[in-house]
């Protein structure tokens, strides 16, 4: 498992990176991205502290991925943040889609559709087509998330992806323990999501690019 998107006590998740990531290995994860909810307010804190925990990777035997997921911000800010973590040593770079059961401003998928310094568009809600399409020439990323509520999109995702050829990725958005998953589990969310099983299986292996 290859899970890029997940926070810890630096911003809303329960964990410590340490537990984070030893109880990732033990559902055999190969690597995970700590990515908490960041803005210009906190997100040189955000990196100061998730950074350290590349210590973890030779030890746990895990790659571990310093990041931030960029949360509420206004989209014509989204650009400059990104750039931002970049500098400061992010090295997976996560928006926050327009999920449908949190009030994104609109403009959000658009805007990190539009930048390349963005890995991940998160949850994109209902994106469309145009948007998608943008995504793909900028290599950003769609997800299909495992996670309760911002879930109920992944097959619109799915169908919009596939029109435009956009690069789908499987991650938890995990908050609390029991969020991180198995492979097996993952490959369940994606082929729910509309995926065949081979199709499925590509979309897991998406992410390695990203590490």
């Amino acid at each position: 498992m290859i899970d890029l998107h997940t926070h810890t006590i630096f911003s809303d998740g329960e964990l410590i990176p340490s537990e984070q990531v030893r109880r990732a290995k033990t559902l055999g994860y190969e690597a995970i991205g700590l990515t908490d909810h960041a803005d210009f307010t906190n997100v040189e804190h955000i990196l100061n502290c998730v950074t350290k925990a590349k210590y973890l990777e030779e030890p746990m035997e895990i790659k571990v991925l310093p990041g931030i997921e960029i949360t509420h911000v206004p989209p014509e800010k989204i650009a400059s943040l990104a750039k931002l973590a970049r500098e400061l040593g992010a090295e997976i770079v996560v928006v926050h889609g327009e999920s449908p059961v949190e009030p994104v401003l609109p403009g959000t998928n658009l805007a990190a559709a539009q930048c390349s310094d963005v890995d991940i568009l998160a949850h994109p809600g209902f994106i469309t087509e145009e948007e998608a399409k943008i995504a793909t020439d900028n290599n950003v990323c769609l997800e299909i998330t495992s996670r309760g509520g911002h879930n109920r999109t992944n097959g619109h995702v799915v169908k919009i992806a596939k029109l435009s050829g956009a690069t789908m990725v499987v991650d938890t958005d995990s908050h609390h323990p029991s969020d991180l998953i198995t492979t097996s589990t993952a490959l369940k969310v994606a082929m729910g999501a509309g995926l065949e099983k081979d199709e499925a299986k590509q979309v897991l292996e998406n992410s390695r690019a990203l590490i």
